[in-house]
């Protein structure tokens, strides 16, 4: 192999280096960013929920479809989800749990309502799609989940 050939494949190798260790640290920053933005969605619901939750009650009975349990005990469940879970995504606490939770939440949320529009329907997608890079990939570095790791759990 020429000299020449030789500082090519090592510079191209030094510029992919350099570009994943940049990916990477943007990787954390891109998973927070995800975190914030899905906890201020669900939370907002949440609140909404609490409002008014003669409201809530009367939609989960008459308007969602929610199935296999009551509407009471569905409407109670949604809304600690919505209240709690987006709290702990915040903090990046029992983080692939808590975007675990609020995915099967979405789930139901779009099968429960039949009159969801397609731009409804795209939301849920796509919350689903970033909550699902959450469950998969975790909170990221800047996270209690992994400050506890490290902490407590360095073997591992």
């Amino acid at each position: 192999m020429t000299e020449e050939r030789a500082g090519l494949i090592t510079n191209t190798a030094s510029i992919y280096l350099l570009l994943t260790h940049w990916v990477d640290k943007a990787q954390s920053i891109l998973l927070v960013v995800f975190r914030l933005y899905l906890a201020k969605i669900f939370f907002l619901s949440g609140l909404t929920k609490i409002k008014s939750w003669d409201t809530t009650l009367m939609l989960f009975q008459y308007e969602y479809e929610v199935p296999f349990i009551p509407y009471e005990i569905a409407a109670y469940l949604s809304t600690f989800a919505e209240l709690v879970f987006p709290v702990l995504l915040v903090l990046g606490l029992a983080g692939r749990f808590s975007a675990g939770a609020l995915f099967i939440l979405n789930i139901v949320a779009a099968i429960a309502y039949p009159d969801v529009s397609p731009a409804g329907i795209n939301d849920h997608y796509f919350w689903g799609t970033m909550l699902c890079i959450l469950v998969f990939y975790g909170p990221g570095k800047i996270a209690i989940d992994t400050w506890l790791k490290k902490r407590f759990f360095s073997s591992l």
